[in-house]
């Protein structure tokens, strides 16, 4: 089974991993970041041969929301791509040469699903789950919603039943298609719940439906930069990384100072989002937002998605930013150029007009709109969305009817027919992105005779990539690790005597982002190279190395005397 064409089950997503590794064993390593509590693995693919020598890291991750399943899809697309540059390919994805050879130079981390657990039992049951359906929260005995096959089919969509007060009527338009009730409609009336039982009912009270009424955390609040607890952050988990799953992430995270870039993959809407969730673009490193503006201008050609600050356009309620997501925690924590790509256009699709903020197409919803979308599911999508309605007896509620919205295929993902090609679109994106990687050579210039058989060598230690070494403005200046470069040298049959360490400092990039050039012709100086000086006794080797804990290790050796 293809990932282009289908939403796969773990086993099939396993299976996939484990054939690249075993085909490709020389530049694919398969590991697992943990174990999900029941038990599935936290499958991660590092990419490129020699994956313990540190050098710049593009991270990739899908799935972190259940019911997001096409972000797997994309994520292995970019990794299937990339194996192919390992596997003999001079390019891939209309990349020129020179770019493939910079992608060649880069370790790749792909985690293509975060949450196996959930996404199980979305596939499996067409439930919808945040991001694990499980709920170790302790609960008082009052009513609340569980998820649950009631008519035996082994699905969980939902469940309608008559009611006077009820707040949605049955569209005549299209019948089965459920609207908000309006002023003007006769009826009949129906109210509309989740597929499930009532836990603690008490044979009268029916309580308010809620996303996370049966699952917990959701992981995307789960994360240590501006970690909120509940209720002032809904789902945000006990404490940071209390999940196994975010906690994998959290660890690998910490440990490889060498990410500098991070895809976190979702769905639905067609945008990416990007950096700063908690602030204006006011408050902005400049530098940093001119480097987003390329990578929005390359969104915009390759996959036609605008790029919006998750401040300005995606904040759910005004003036009350997200806590605890993981973009905000790559861009500010670990200094990663980091943001969010919402896969399926879908609203694009209907021809429904940019709204602005972007987030009020979640929640603004027009009848006219609804109904665009139960003609497009029928003409376009092989009516898998919006399900028949048929007869069951509930033993809370009685008499209902079991049905209505599928959301795996059509609304939450894109229909099986467009995954390939929102597969290749986004590869074309984000491989630009993991292409702007710093990259950082030594090279010999002159020597210089002392007397007595000491030399001075000369060296360059040049940065040769878009971005600079530290990566992005505001990681030089607040990040917990120090990301200065050094060189240090070490003498085969000759001896060193200037000090075996110099500070090389920060070297920029030569690429300054979108809209910081204005209509003037004129470069920096030579701030991409540093010159450092070791002086040596003798005849033998030179051996210099530039490291960095972003960049990694390079070097190179030469003959003196």
């Amino acid at each position: 089974m293809s990932f282009r064409s289908e939403y796969l089950r773990y086993d099939e997503l396993t299976s996939t991993l484990r054939a690249w590794a075993e085909k490709h064993p020389s530049f694919v390593r398969l590991q697992s970041l943990g174990q999900s509590p029941e038990g599935r693995e936290l499958w991660m693919l590092t990419l490129g041969p020699e994956p313990e020598r540190l050098r710049p890291a593009a991270w990739i991750d899908g799935n972190m929301h259940a019911v997001e399943v096409c972000g797997s899809s994309v994520a292995l697309a970019i990794a299937e791509d990339v194996i192919a540059l390992h596997a003999g390919a001079e390019t891939v994805r209309d990349l020129p040469k020179h770019v493939c050879d910079r992608l060649r130079e880069t370790l790749f981390y792909v985690l293509p699903r975060m949450c196996p657990d959930g996404a199980e039992a979305v596939l499996r049951e067409g439930r919808y789950v945040r991001s694990n359906a499980r709920d170790r929260r302790p609960h008082a005995p009052v009513p609340r919603w569980k998820w649950s096959d009631v008519d035996g089919d082994g699905l969980s969509f939902s469940m309608r039943q008559p009611s006077p007060h009820g707040d949605f009527v049955e569209a005549k338009e299209r019948p089965g298609v459920m609207l908000p009730r309006r002023l003007e409609d006769e009826g009949p009336f129906y109210k509309v719940f989740p597929e499930g039982h009532i836990e603690h009912w008490d044979g009268h009270r029916i309580p308010d439906p809620h996303y996370l009424s049966d699952n917990d955390v959701d992981l995307n609040r789960n994360f240590p930069h501006s970690w909120a607890p509940e209720p002032e952050q809904t789902g945000a988990g006990q404490f940071p990384g209390s999940e196994p799953e975010s906690r994998a992430v959290i660890d690998w995270a910490t440990a490889h100072t060498n990410i500098y870039a991070w895809l976190n993959l979702h769905t639905f809407g067609g945008l990416f989002i990007r950096p700063l969730g908690h602030a204006p673009d006011s408050k902005m490193d400049p530098m940093d937002l001119a480097i987003y503006k390329q990578v929005e201008a390359w969104g915009q050609t390759y996959t036609g998605y605008p790029m919006v600050s998750g401040y300005h356009e995606f904040l759910y309620e005004p003036d009350k930013p997200l806590h605890g997501d993981l973009s905000d925690y790559a861009y500010l924590q670990r200094g990663a150029l980091a943001y969010v790509t919402e896969l399926w256009d879908l609203f694009a699709r209907l021809g429904i007009e940019r709204k602005k903020p972007f987030v009020d197409h979640y929640s603004h919803v027009t009848r006219d709109e609804l109904l665009r979308f139960a003609a497009w599911d029928a003409e376009h999508n092989k009516g898998r969305v919006f399900r028949p309605w048929k007869k069951a007896t509930h033993p809370q509620l009685g008499e209902v009817e079991i049905g209505g919205v599928d959301g795996r295929v059509g609304l939450w993902n894109p229909p099986l027919e467009v995954i390939a090609e929102i597969c290749e679109r986004h590869s074309q994106m984000f491989l630009r992105v993991a292409a702007m990687a710093p990259a950082v050579r030594v090279r010999v210039g002159a020597t210089r005779d002392l007397g007595g058989d000491v030399r001075e060598v000369e060296v360059f230690v040049e940065n040769e990539g878009y971005l600079p070494t530290y990566v992005l403005g505001s990681a030089k200046k607040k990040l917990p690790f120090d990301v200065r470069l050094f060189a240090e040298a070490e003498c085969e049959g000759c001896a060193l005597v200037s000090s075996p360490r110099v500070e090389v400092g920060h070297l920029e990039g030569w690429g300054k982002g979108v809209g910081t050039n204005g209509f003037g012709t004129r470069s920096d100086g030579n701030t991409t190279t540093r010159r450092v000086v070791f002086v040596v006794k003798g005849k033998g080797r030179l051996r210099v190395v530039a490291k960095g804990l972003r960049v990694g290790v390079v070097g190179i050796s030469v003959a003196v005397g």
